[in-house]
């Protein structure tokens, strides 16, 4: 975060709007402000952004100089921590939900400090459960003679679902998914009698090969496919 310099976009690619010092904001001034935005918050989308208003991207409008602002959403931010403050830059480490939007919330603490600020840089560390520590450059994918080999970069499709539940399919499961036959709750070795649980279940078979999705039907104990993969 760059404190003291707004931009139209929020962020560094855009046109500078307004200048103030940041001499006299302090550090702990600072990490008190971003414990502010910790939490469930009302966000402003920035008006340069690819929500459509009118089957348009707002940034369409904003670059005819009809900028469109939408509504206030709530956003969830689980904690922002301070990674390094060298005024004017602030370097910190946010984990967020889907639809927050970095720039703006750079934008609003840099106000809330009362100098304004923008998003000066941006690093995807971590989205949907895998991590920047799994990612191959795209330089590297070069160095592989062919798809076949690259498939050592591949995570496989089971576990892939990281954070969802596992059952692991004997022969007889595996039969049954595969001829699309209806699935209860004692086929997958849960208590018939019990709540049902969680709104999706991965199945795999015992080479950890994913063979289907499936959800509770809300009848009783059967479950519904979501999708289901065939293995040759």
């Amino acid at each position: 975060m760059m404190l003291g310099i707004e931009t139209d976009t929020q962020d560094a690619e855009g046109k500078v709007t307004a200048n103030a010092p940041v001499d006299d904001i302090g550090e702990t001034r600072i990490s008190e402000v971003c414990r502010e935005f910790e939490g469930e918050i009302d966000q402003i989308p920035p008006v340069f952004s690819a929500l459509k208003h009118k089957g348009k991207p707002l940034y369409v409008y904003a670059r005819q100089g009809a900028p469109v602002t939408k509504p206030a959403r709530k956003v969830s931010i689980a904690h922002i921590r301070i990674q390094e403050i060298r005024l004017p830059r602030v370097r910190f480490e946010v984990a967020c939900a889907s639809g927050t939007y970095i720039r703006t919330l750079c934008a609003d603490m840099g106000k809330k400090l009362g100098c304004g600020g923008h998003m000066e840089r941006l690093r995807r560390i971590r989205c949907g459960g895998f991590g920047i520590n799994e990612a191959a450059p795209l330089d590297a994918l070069t160095e592989y003679p062919s798809l076949a080999a690259m498939q050592t970069l591949v995570i496989p499709m089971a576990d892939a679902l990281r954070e969802m539940p596992a059952v692991t399919a004997d022969a007889g499961l595996t039969d049954r998914i595969q001829s699309g036959k209806p699935l209860f709750a004692g086929d997958l070795g849960f208590d018939e009698n019990a709540e049902h649980g969680p709104p999706w279940i991965k199945i795999s078979d015992e080479n950890n090969r994913l063979l289907a999705v499936i959800t509770p039907a809300g009848d009783g104990n059967r479950y519904n496919y979501c999708c289901v993969f065939i293995n040759p």
